[in-house]
């Protein structure tokens, strides 16, 4: 089965009942573009679970996106650590 776009990377890959782009386009602005900017392909229901997370903790905008990137920094770790 071809990669598409995941390049050479451990992480599972999981069937999505959601039209991907539709998901994609209904986040916000500020996700969106922290995810052009990501080192992984993060599926839009996982940055939306981080955001959503942050935000009902009351995080603001600076807050938020380092949760994001602390939870992109252990993924890597733990891909790192299987490789």
């Amino acid at each position: 089965m071809a990669n598409g776009n995941l390049g050479a990377t451990a992480l599972r890959r999981r069937k999505r009942n959601q039209d991907p782009m539709a998901a994609y386009d209904s986040l916000p602005k500020e996700l969106r573009h922290w995810m052009q900017t990501a080192k992984l392909p993060w599926s839009p229901a996982s940055c939306r679970a981080v955001w959503r997370k942050a935000r009902t903790r009351g995080d603001n905008l600076d807050k938020v996106l380092a949760s994001l990137d602390r939870a992109e920094a252990a993924t890597l770790a733990r891909v790192a650590k299987h490789s």
